[in-house]
């Protein structure tokens, strides 16, 4: 039909195992198909948009040492984390944030007289439920999805054997995080606050400026693949260590430029980096950088872990701050 726009064949989405975004094929079956891999209700309700009864549904959970992940029923795509699920009392399964925006889709639902929200799969167009403004923070969301509509997947969570520790400062912890899990040998980055005496803080408590907190990345390296060295290079690379309290227009002691040392082998190869970098006569205003033991790593917030992957937002060595 003329002036008709196809739809692209491949989409963008985001492995919540890997951590990955990875392009597929979208999946289109005729009724006949999804009715023979579906059950009458998993068909009814995701390909004919009904609604299950409230509280009939029951959604598996993981085990212990599991995390997880709840897909798509019809395709297998990801769709919610364990983590962001929270118990509503509605009847129905709740979470406050999709694993990311490119795995679902939202469109306007005026059915039954009512102004409301679908949730859709974006690969398969499975209907899921619906989405609405009455959540917990930080999303102020509430999406309410059909049990039948999605399946529990276990995820194992990695093994830390034979791994060290790393931290580091260096301005919005979205760009530092992004840029480190692109590393061979880097097997788990974690963005967080360290640095300051206020226990348990959040990012609105960050934020203010009070708590002497820097937005931190905390990784799980594998030495026998990447070097502390190598870590330490790429730190300097991925920001600008001459300005105190500042990354571009981001403003604030959270946003300083610290390494965090864990033995006295990582102070004293980041001292040695430091001084050489300073030789180096590469910057003409002093490095500010600090070198202090690492103390207590609280885990930042759930929806500020891997940020632009979730976002669908290509790393590169100087990321768009916040």
């Amino acid at each position: 039909m003329k002036g008709f726009a196809k739809e692209p064949d491949k989409i963008k989405i985001y492995n919540a195992s890997t951590g990955q975004v990875e392009e597929l094929e979208r999946v289109v079956k005729a009724d006949a198909e999804w009715k023979k891999i579906l059950t009458p209700e998993q068909y009814s309700i995701t390909r004919l948009k009904g609604t299950e009864r409230a509280f009939s549904g029951q959604c598996a959970l993981p085990k212990k040492g599991e995390s997880g992940v709840y897909q798509c029923v019809s395709c297998g795509t990801d769709l919610f984390k364990v983590e962001s699920k929270f118990e509503s009392g509605t009847g129905w399964p709740s979470f406050w944030e999709p694993v990311s925006k490119l795995n679902i889709r939202e469109q306007t639902d005026d059915s039954f007289g009512m102004h409301r929200v679908e949730v859709l799969c974006s690969r398969c167009g499975a209907h899921l439920g619906h989405v609405f403004d009455d959540g917990p923070p930080p999303s102020g969301k509430r999406y309410c999805i059909n049990s039948v509509a999605i399946k529990f997947k276990a995820i194992a969570k990695p093994k830390v054997e034979k791994l060290e520790k790393a931290t580091f400062a260096a301005g919005c912890f979205w760009g530092v995080e992004a840029a480190f899990e692109q590393i061979k040998g880097v097997v788990k980055a974690t963005s967080g606050y360290t640095g300051g005496a206020f226990k348990n803080p959040t990012y609105k408590d960050v934020c203010g400026d009070k708590t002497g907190h820097a937005e931190a990345v905390e990784l799980d390296y594998d030495p026998n693949i990447v070097s502390y060295a190598q870590l330490l290079d790429i730190f300097w690379d991925i920001h600008d260590p001459t300005t105190p309290n500042k990354q571009g227009p981001d403003i604030g002691s959270q946003y300083r430029s610290v390494i965090f040392y864990h033995t006295p082998e990582q102070k004293e190869a980041a001292l040695a980096s430091k001084k050489k970098l300073e030789g180096s006569k590469k910057y003409k205003r002093p490095i500010v950088t600090e070198i202090i033991p690492a103390g207590d790593f609280y885990k930042a917030e759930e929806y500020h872990q891997r940020y632009y992957a979730k976002h669908g937002l290509k790393p590169t060595c100087r990321l768009p701050l916040k």
